[in-house]
């Protein structure tokens, strides 16, 4: 099982989009373990949007609709709707 997942750094306004196949281990290394990459300079993040996919193959697909820019824009609207 794979999930797709947007999140969000309210600190920063900024939003990011992934997949994983262990969604709780990947927020772990997003907010703290991890120590190189896009996402450590934005901490914290919180998740906004999760979706679950049978292979890798349909999850990297929707990930890739996710960072368009309908699927940004679609991402943003969950930011709204959560954060107001």
């Amino acid at each position: 099982m794979f999930t797709v997942y947007a999140l969000y750094s309210l600190k920063y306004e900024k939003i990011y989009v992934g997949y994983t196949s262990n969604l709780e281990q990947r927020l772990l290394s997003h907010n703290k373990l991890g120590k190189k990459g896009w996402t450590i300079k934005f901490r914290p993040w919180e998740v906004v949007f999760t979706e679950e996919f049978e292979t890798k193959k349909q999850a990297m697909k929707r990930e890739s609709q996710l960072k368009s820019a309908q699927g940004r824009e679609y991402v943003w609207k969950c930011v709204h709707e959560k954060f107001g």
